[in-house]
């Protein structure tokens, strides 16, 4: 059975060189996180808090959307699940294989061809060799490059690479798929061909952690909310329960 349990975790990162004030007025805008004194091995340090003492427990079947205003703590949640961000505090226990879907072009070098960087991007996405070669011919189809595959990179254009990264990286066996905001093709021709392989790849998924600001994505793929505010896990629950939370909270009517 798939599970994802998050105990306790808590996720501080340390402010070097500058001043107090300055520091403070940086960080909090950037990531919503407190700026406080840290503890453990940041004693005698300020350190943004990033998270704070979040716990979920998720099993297979789980579709759940992070929701929350930018710095809220989702993509640090989700790098944490990756195993990228090592908790201060608490654990993460991972049952199944971990599937983070946070670059879609991971490896792309525009001067090998679109061939050579399907092998290379098959790989930092955990495909075996093998896997990567059972792979080319749908990869191929899904593409329609054609010979464009045997030619450098820098000869396409953005959608042509965009393509290519999305057909790479939905050719993959997810596990616990973990994904930061949007993916697409970039290429309004093949938007009907993206949906359509979109809902097939998170089909296969066991279960799935969404980052995303777009309200059509997190119902389209979620069924479940966690709402997130400054580094905390505010409630979670069904979808538009979630959201209607959120909503509140982003007109004032609603106060972690």
């Amino acid at each position: 059975m798939t599970t994802v349990v998050v105990d306790n975790v808590s996720v501080d990162f340390p402010v070097y060189g500058a001043r107090r004030s300055l520091r403070k007025a940086l960080f909090e805008r950037a990531t919503g996180g407190s700026v406080e004194q840290g503890a453990g091995r940041h004693q005698g340090m300020l350190v943004v808090k990033a998270l704070s003492n979040v716990s979920m427990r998720l099993k297979e079947g789980d579709r759940i959307g992070l929701v929350g205003h930018n710095g809220a703590g989702k993509s640090t949640l989700l790098r944490v699940l990756a195993g990228v961000y090592e908790p201060i505090t608490g654990q993460v226990l991972v049952g199944g294989k971990i599937t983070p879907l946070f670059d879609m072009m991971p490896g792309l070098d525009i001067e090998d061809t679109g061939y050579q960087n399907i092998v290379t991007m098959g790989m930092f996405f955990g495909m075996s060799p093998d896997e990567i070669e059972a792979r080319i011919p749908e990869i191929e189809e899904f593409t329609e490059l054609g010979e464009y595959l045997g030619l450098p990179v820098r000869t396409y254009s953005a959608g042509m690479i965009a393509r290519l990264g999305f057909a790479v990286a939905t050719a993959i066996e997810p596990g616990i798929l973990l994904i930061d905001e949007g993916i697409g093709a970039g290429d309004a021709r093949f938007a009907e061909r993206v949906a359509n392989r979109m809902k097939e790849f998170v089909g296969r998924s066991r279960i799935i952690v969404l980052a995303s600001h777009s309200l059509g994505m997190l119902r389209s793929m979620c069924d479940k909310g966690a709402l997130m505010h400054e580094g905390h896990l505010i409630n979670i629950g069904p979808l538009e329960s979630i959201l209607e939370q959120y909503k509140s909270m982003v007109h004032g009517e609603f106060h972690a």
